[in-house]
């Protein structure tokens, strides 16, 4: 079993974070999580505290304030990189991302160097979100693709798995991206370093416990984003 880590940060998840912890550990008693907390006024980063003192496998870097998605997987990045894991998840809190299914994602990183789990690679695989969100990531999805060239269908969902070898390649410290933006650059930049690339298909569920983190500003960076990514590729500049 190769050393396994399970990033997941949080803002105001004391309803989901106990449930969460708990379906991992019980899954997949060999993997380690790590939760990224941007010192939730809910408290879900003193629970987490609590609980890395009774188990190994749980570990919490609390920040000092709300500093973004992005910011949050790269500091777990990071943390990954400095502790010699092997394979790297990425997921959300809410149970919007199966827990039951890390299982294959990390088995198809046998074979690829990051496997998304999509929503849109064989249909439309979403529970729960009103018409309007739904259109919107769908052809924030097409877009992407279009201006990118980024071979793939759900470039903006966050339940992922990295190689190690791939988080090591990109240079972390210009990642500075959040919500949508942020998954674009992950995705292009681990393309563009030649490195192989799977979608999977996944159900995702829209939360039941807590507030959606999306926001007007999430929206207009990715929009941004993609033609960043794009002409700095053709100019040589993306690191």
């Amino acid at each position: 079993m190769k050393k396994t880590l399970v990033i997941i940060p949080t803002y105001n998840e004391i309803y989901n974070i106990g449930n969460i912890i708990d379906v991992i550990t019980d899954y997949y008693p060999d993997f380690d999580i790590l939760i990224v907390d941007d010192n939730s006024p809910d408290g879900t980063w003193k629970y987490v505290e609590d609980r890395t003192k009774t188990d190994e496998r749980i570990h919490l870097i609390k920040r000092e304030g709300k500093m973004g998605l992005g910011t949050a997987y790269v500091a777990g990045f990071r943390f990954a990189i400095e502790n010699n894991y092997e394979i790297v998840v990425q997921m959300d809190a809410d149970f919007s991302h199966d827990p039951k299914s890390i299982k294959d994602l990390v088995e198809k990183v046998e074979e690829f160097d990051l496997v998304i789990g999509s929503r849109y690679i064989e249909g439309v695989n979403v529970v729960n979100w009103p018409m309007s969100r739904l259109l919107l990531s769908y052809f924030a999805n097409l877009y992407t693709k279009i201006i990118t060239g980024l071979p793939i269908s759900d470039a903006t969902g966050g339940f992922k798995c990295f190689r190690i070898e791939a988080l090591k390649a990109i240079d972390l410290s210009y990642i500075r991206s959040n919500g949508y933006a942020f998954q674009i650059e992950m995705n292009f930049k681990t393309w563009k370093k030649g490195f192989s690339i799977k979608e999977i298909p996944i159900v995702f569920t829209d939360r039941l416990e807590g507030s959606s983190k999306m926001s007007k500003k999430i929206v207009h960076e990715a929009i941004f984003m993609v033609w960043k990514l794009r002409i700095r590729s053709i100019l040589g500049t993306l690191k």
